[in-house]
C-alpha cells in the first residue's frame, strides 16, 4: 500500500524545519539513497535522502514550506503495481491543516470500514547520533506495532537493512516506555510552569504611534531564544574571572608565524587559547565533564567547542581530540568550520557535543562579559581584548604588559568552586607559559 515519507528529524533537536526544495516532481522513480528533497533545520541546510524505493506518488508539503512539524507527512511513495488512485485518503493531513479544521466529536465520526487499509509504515527512524536507520516499510510497521526500538536491532539485508524477519524474531521493548515518558511528562510540567513575558499584541500595543519594522523571526533565532532562555532558568551559573598577560604569548606567535609562512598557516591568538584550554581539560580531568540529567558524564579527550557569528546568530562548531592536535592542524581546523559555519553548511555532528566552549569578542574591542552555558556544557570561557595596562612585576616594579581579561561561566552542578579555579588557573598557565603547551 502507498507509505507516507514524513518530515525529517535531522538533528537530535529539530522539532520543526523549513521544506526548501523539492529535488524530485510526482510520478519520478526513486530508489534508497537518493535526493528528495533540501530541508532548512534551525542551523543549516541539509539533504533528506530516500530509504525505500518507489514511484513519489503525491508531494503533499510544497516546496518553500515553513514550520513542517517533524514527522508530519510530506509526500507519498507508491510501491510497484500501485497509482496513485491507490493513495485516496490514507495519507495524513499536514499539521498545519489539521490545527485549522474544526474538531470532530466521536460520536458524529464515520465508522471506519471494515476493510480499512493497512496502519501506513511509521518515519524512517534516526539513532541517537542523527545517522538514519534503514528498514523496510514492513519491518518499520511490526516494529511500531511490537513496541521495538530499531536502533537496537541488525538488519540482515542488504546493507544492514532491518527486514521482517529481523522485527518478527525480535523481542518486544515496550517496557521501557513508562520510564522513559516520566521525565519527559515532568519536563513538560517544568516547561508551562516557566514564567514568561508579555506576548506579542502586548509588546505591540505599548508602541501603538511608533514606527517599527516587524522582523520574523527564523528557525536558528528561535532556537537560540528557547535555548538560552532555558539555560539561564535552569543552569545554576557561577563566575570565575582572571587576567592573563600576553605578552610571552604574543610573542611567542610571531615567530612562530614567521616559521609557519612557507606552509601557508598563520597562527591567531583564539589558536592558543583552545589549545590552552584543551590542555587545562586535561590537567584536570574533573572539570572535563557534562551534566546529563541525573549524571554527570567525564570525557577523556577534550572536544572544545568555539562560538563563530553568522548572519542572525551563531554557531559553536566542536574541535574534537584538541588535546592532541599541533596548534597549525587547530588553525586550519578552525578556519574551515569557521567559513562553513557562516556558509550553513555544518552537518549536526560538527556542532554537536563538547564539554566546553570558548566566546571570543576581544577582536570586537569588548574588554570583558559574562557568557551563557550552553547545556550539556559544564563551562563556557568569555574572552575579552588583550589591552596594554600597567601592572607590577615580581620585583614590586611597575611595567606595562599586554592584558586580556577573562570571565569563565561554570554549571554549578558539575564543577564546584575550588574545581572551577583549578581549571580557569590551568588555562592562565598555559597562555601566560605557551611554550608549555608544546611540550
Amino acid at each position: 500500500m502507498p507509505t507516507e515519507i514524513l518530515m525529517p528529524a535531522l538533528s537530535p533537536t529539530m522539532e520543526e524545519g523549513t521544506l526548501a526544495k523539492w529535488l524530485v516532481k510526482e510520478g519520478d522513480t526513486v530508489a534508497s539513497g537518493d535526493l528528495l528533497a533540501e530541508i532548512e533545520t534551525d542551523k543549516a541546510t541539509m539533504e533528506f535522502e530516500a530509504v525505500d524505493e518507489g514511484t513519489i506518488g503525491k508531494i503533499l508539503i510544497p516546496e518553500g514550506s515553513e514550520g513542517v512539524k517533524v514527522n508530519s507527512p510530506i509526500a507519498v511513495l507508491l510501491e510497484d503495481g500501485e497509482s496513485a488512485d491507490d493513495i485516496g485518503t490514507t495519507p495524513a493531513a499536514p499539521a498545519a491543516a489539521a490545527d485549522e479544521a474544526a474538531p470532530v466529536a466521536p460520536e458524529e465520526a464515520a465508522p471506519a470500514p471494515a476493510a480499512a487499509a493497512a496502519t501506513p509504515a511509521p518515519a524512517a527512524p534516526t539513532a541517537a547520533d542523527g545517522n538514519r536507520i534503514f528498514a523496510s516499510p514492513l519491518a518499520r510497521r511490526i516494529a511500531a506495532d511490537k513496541g521495538l526500538d530499531l536502533a537496537q536491532l541488525n538488519g540482515s539485508g542488504p546493507r544492514g537493512r532491518i527486514v521482517k524477519a529481523d522485527v518478527e524474531n525480535a523481542k518486544p521493548q515496550a517496557a521501557d516506555a513508562p520510564a522513559a515518558a516520566a521525565p519527559a511528562t515532568a519536563a513538560a510540567s517544568a516547561a508551562a510552569a516557566a514564567p514568561t513575558g508579555p506576548s506579542a499584541d502586548q509588546v505591540a500595543r505599548m508602541y501603538e504611534g511608533r514606527t517599527y519594522e516587524e522582523v520574523k523571526l527564523d528557525g536558528m533565532r528561535k532556537t537560540i531564544a528557547a535555548r538560552l532562555t532555558e539555560a539561564k532558568q535552569t543552569v545554576p551559573h557561577f563566575y570565575l574571572r582572571r587576567d592573563i598577560q600576553l605578552d610571552a604569548l604574543l610573542k611567542f606567535r610571531g615567530e612562530l608565524n614567521k616559521q609557519l609562512e612557507g606552509r601557508g598557516v598563520k597562527l591567531s591568538v583564539n589558536d592558543f587559547i583552545i589549545k590552552a584550554c584543551a590542555l587545562a581539560l586535561q590537567a584536570v580531568p574533573d572539570a572535563n565533564a557534562v551534566w546529563a540529567g541525573d549524571r554527570v558524564l567525564k570525557m577523556e579527550a577534550s572536544d572544545v567547542a568555539v562560538a563563530v557569528a553568522i548572519e542572525g546568530g551563531l554557531f559553536t562548531p566542536v574541535l574534537q581530540n584538541s588535546d592532541t592536535k599541533s596548534l597549525s592542524t587547530l588553525s586550519t581546523e578552525m578556519k574551515d568550520l569557521a567559513k562553513r559555519a557562516r556558509d550553513r553548511k555544518l552537518a549536526p555532528h560538527e556542532y554537536q557535543g563538547g564539554s566546553f566552549a570558548i566566546s571570543n569578542l576581544g577582536m570586537f574591542g569588548i574588554d570583558n562579559f559574562d557568557a551563557i552555558v550552553n547545556p550539556p556544557h559544564a563551562g563556557i570561557l568569555a574572552v575579552g581584548a588583550g589591552v596594554k595596562k600597567p601592572v607590577v612585576g615580581a620585583d614590586g616594579e611597575l611595567a606595562v604588559a599586554t592584558v586580556m581579561s577573562v570571565t569563565m561561566s561554570v554549571d554549578h552542578r558539575v564543577i564546584d568552586g575550588a574545581l572551577g579555579a583549578e581549571l580557569l588557573n590551568a588555562i592562565k598557565d598555559n597562555l601566560e607559559n605557551p611554550m608549555m603547551m608544546l611540550a
